[in-house]
């Protein structure tokens, strides 16, 4: 039976610590959850931003990428308690995201209990049949 070699000086140096990012929007390596569906006439872009302030947060539309970003800082205000362990969050996060046929003039996005959504509505798609002559 073929079992991993074990270190525990690296075991303790990369622990689960280690491995703990500071960045709360960086759970699953993406920087935050999102959910897109598409809906019969436009795009819904739903993403999980949790402790993130409205203002905080930047959205452009540009050659077909929509692009979410925004930077999240916590105050840390010195109290004079006995804490054994206290934690703050912070750090930068953008995505982008491919989204074709898409009216740029109508996008509109709201944002309520940490849940952005984007409606991106569609356009209408040209239907082109088009006959190809081989030389």
């Amino acid at each position: 039976m073929l079992r991993p070699y074990k270190n525990k000086l690296l075991e303790d140096f990369f622990g689960e610590e280690f491995f703990n990012s500071p960045n709360i929007l960086d759970n699953n390596k993406t920087g935050f959850k999102v959910d897109v569906k598409e809906k019969e006439n436009s795009y819904l872009l739903e993403a999980e931003l949790p402790g993130v302030k409205k203002d905080n947060i930047n959205i452009e539309y540009e050659n077909n990428y929509l692009t979410i970003s925004s930077k999240r800082e916590d105050e840390f205000k010195k109290e004079e308690e006995n804490y054994i362990r206290r934690e703050r969050r912070s750090g930068k996060f953008k995505r982008s995201f491919y989204i074709d046929d898409v009216d740029e003039n109508n996008i509109n996005a709201t944002f309520e209990d940490g849940i952005l959504e984007i409606e991106l509505r569609k356009t209408e798609k040209k239907k082109s049949n088009k006959k190809i002559e081989i030389k």
